[in-house]
């Protein structure tokens, strides 16, 4: 691939951040959606394993980056041909009709997201995607690993999404849905429930919601961003 192309209806931004032990699989799974008018882009944090390598010949580009979730797919951004932008964490599968799907809601709505399915082996991921999907729906507010998905004028008018280190998908929705109600497509992602798995189900739920209330009262992202860490 390794080239950008000028007719694609949609380009997926995937952020990575040494991805190599799915990353192949991931990007593979991805690479017949070029028939349907996709370009895909990589843009890498400074991987330190094989994820450049691995990405080169699978996608259309790959970026060097500063590393920084937001700063890597605002750079994506930048680099995409299409007018449609779907961000991708490198761990997230899309359903089998994910263009159409998105498409078509574009045609409708300025922005949207999916429906999740957590895997990993806690038993309580089926719970955690199932709060994380009335969440959104209620709240208008997606999440990263729900795969965003936006026009690219759009996505340029609120300014992408912010340089802060943690919470950007928070904001970003924030920003688009005072623009548009996002489209929240029940069809599934299928994304990795790893932090899940390592941390555990109900500490992780916690500790996120407790980030997500004290960002609400104004706490910044970088003093967020820290206790998280800490916090693993």
């Amino acid at each position: 691939m390794n080239s950008a192309d000028p007719t694609a209806r949609l380009s997926i931004v995937i952020p990575v951040l040494n991805e190599e032990a799915s990353l192949a699989d991931h990007l593979t799974a991805l690479s017949s959606l070029g028939e349907q008018g996709v370009e895909i882009i990589v843009v890498d944090g400074g991987s330190s394993d094989a994820s450049v390598h691995i990405a080169r010949p699978l996608a259309n580009r790959v970026i060097a980056s500063q590393p920084g979730r937001a700063r890597q797919m605002n750079l994506g951004a930048q680099h995409a041909s299409a007018p449609a932008l779907l961000f991708l964490h490198a761990d997230t599968q899309l359903p089998g009709n994910a263009v159409e799907q998105i498409t078509q809601a574009l045609g409708r709505h300025a922005w949207g997201h999916f429906a999740i399915n957590l895997s990993g082996r806690s038993r309580w991921l089926p719970v955690v995607s199932t709060m994380m999907n009335l969440r959104s729906r209620l709240t208008g507010i997606a999440t990263g690993d729900q795969g965003i998905f936006v026009r690219a004028s759009t996505f340029t008018a609120v300014g992408g999404f912010p340089d802060q280190p943690l919470m950007e998908d928070i904001e970003l929705s924030k920003r688009l849905k005072q623009l548009s109600h996002p489209a929240c497509l029940r069809s599934k992602v299928i994304s990795s429930g790893r932090r899940w798995d390592q941390h555990g189900a109900w500490s992780t739920i916690r500790l996120m919601w407790r980030l997500r209330y004290r960002y609400w009262r104004g706490v910044s992202a970088t003093q967020l961003a820290r206790e998280y860490r800490d916090a693993r």
